[in-house]
C-alpha cells in the first residue's frame, strides 16, 4: 500500500506588512542626509549649480570658478546652514512619506516597481514644499551671487542675505523655484526609488533570490547607484531651477520668471546644451544620493532592528 505524499507548498513571496511609524526612522533619514551632503553630497551639488548657472563652462572651467571663489571651502559654499537644514528635514520627511507612500500603493496592487516609483514621487513632493524650497533657493543664491565679490566689495553674509531677499520680495522671494523643485523632487525620487527597485528585481533573478531573500550590501550599492544614475534623465528641470533661483544680472531674462517661460529662455539661448549642463556632477550626486538613502537606508534599518529587536519603518 503506497502512502500519499503531500506536495511541498510552493515558496510564497513575502506578505506586505504594515510597519509602524517609528521616530527612529525619521532620525535615520535625516542622519543619512547630513552623512551624504556633508562629505560628498555638497561639493557636487555645488559644482552642479556653479555650471547650471554659468552655461558656458565646461567641467574644469566650472572647478577653476569654484576654487577661486573660496578654495577648498568654495566647494562647501551653502553647507551651513541652508544644506545642513535641507538634508536634517527633508531626509526626515522623503523616508516617512515615501515609506507610507509605498505601503498603500503595494497595497493597492501595485507592483514593486510602481510602488518604488509612488513612493519616490509622493515623498519628493512633501519634502521641497515642506523644507526644500527656500532651502535651495538660498544655497543656489549662495553660490552665484557674484556680482558684489567681482566688484571689490565685500559679499553680505548669510542671514544677511536671506533678510534682504525677504524684506524685498517676502515669503515668495525666499520660496522663489519652489515649483520646479517640486517637479525636479518628484521625478529625481520617482525615478531613483522606481529604478532601483527595478535593479533590485534583475539582480534577483539572476542571483535566483526571487523569494524574499536578502541582497548583499554590494547588491544593494549596486542597484542604488543604477536608480540614481539613470535618474539624471530630468537634467533640464534642474538647469531651468537654478536659473529660476540665480541672481545673475541679465537683461533678457524674465521679469517673472515660471518654469515655462525659463525653459523658453535657456533654450533660445543655450540650446538643448543647455539644458542638459552640469549632468556629469548631477549624476555623480545621483549616484551618492540615491547609496546613501536607499541602499544605506535599508542596511541601516536592518542593523537597527537587529540591535534593539524592533522594527523599523521600511520600504517595502
Amino acid at each position: 500500500m503506497s502512502a500519499a505524499v503531500t506536495p511541498a507548498p510552493a515558496s510564497q513571496p513575502p506578505s506586505l506588512e504594515k510597519k509602524p511609524i517609528k521616530f527612529s526612522n525619521l532620525l535615520l533619514g535625516a542622519g543619512l542626509n547630513m552623512f551624504e551632503v556633508t562629505t560628498l553630497g555638497q561639493p557636487l551639488e555645488v559644482i552642479k549649480t556653479t555650471m547650471a548657472a554659468h552655461r558656458g563652462d565646461g567641467f574644469t572651467t566650472a572647478l577653476s570658478r569654484i576654487w577661486n571663489r573660496g578654495g577648498v571651502l568654495g566647494f562647501y559654499q551653502g553647507l551651513i546652514p541652508w544644506a545642513w537644514i535641507e538634508a536634517s528635514t527633508k531626509g526626515a520627511v522623503l523616508l516617512f512619506v515615501a515609506s507610507e507612500a509605498e505601503y498603500y500603493a503595494r497595497a493597492a496592487g501595485a507592483s514593486e516597481f510602481g510602488g518604488g516609483i509612488m513612493g519616490g514621487v509622493t515623498g519628493g513632493v512633501a519634502q521641497a514644499y515642506a523644507t526644500m524650497g527656500f532651502c535651495t533657493c538660498m544655497k543656489t543664491v549662495e553660490i552665484t551671487k557674484h556680482k558684489v565679490a567681482a566688484s571689490g566689495a565685500k559679499p553680505p553674509g548669510t542671514w544677511a542675505t536671506f533678510m534682504d531677499i525677504y524684506r524685498r520680495e517676502g515669503i515668495r522671494g525666499i520660496n522663489k523655484g519652489v515649483n520646479a523643485v517640486a517637479i525636479r523632487q518628484m521625478t529625481n525620487w520617482g525615478s531613483r526609488f522606481g529604478l532601483s527597485r527595478l535593479a533590485e528585481q534583475g539582480i534577483r533573478q539572476v542571483t535566483n533570490k526571487e523569494h524574499g531573500e536578502k541582497l548583499s550590501p554590494a547588491e544593494k550599492i549596486l542597484a542604488s547607484a543604477l536608480g540614481g544614475g539613470l535618474s539624471a534623465w530630468n537634467q533640464p528641470i534642474e538647469v531651468i531651477r537654478v536659473e529660476m533661483q540665480s541672481k545673475k544680472e541679465d537683461p533678457n531674462r524674465p521679469k517673472k520668471m515660471t518654469v515655462g517661460n525659463t525653459f523658453k529662455y535657456i533654450y533660445q539661448n543655450n540650446g538643448l546644451k543647455g539644458l542638459y549642463r552640469g549632468v556629469t556632477p548631477r549624476i555623480g550626486l545621483g549616484v551618492w544620493q540615491t547609496v546613501c538613502m536607499v541602499a544605506m537606508g535599508d542596511m541601516a534599518k536592518t542593523y537597527v532592528e537587529k540591535v534593539t529587536g524592533e522594527k523599523v519603518t521600511a520600504k517595502h
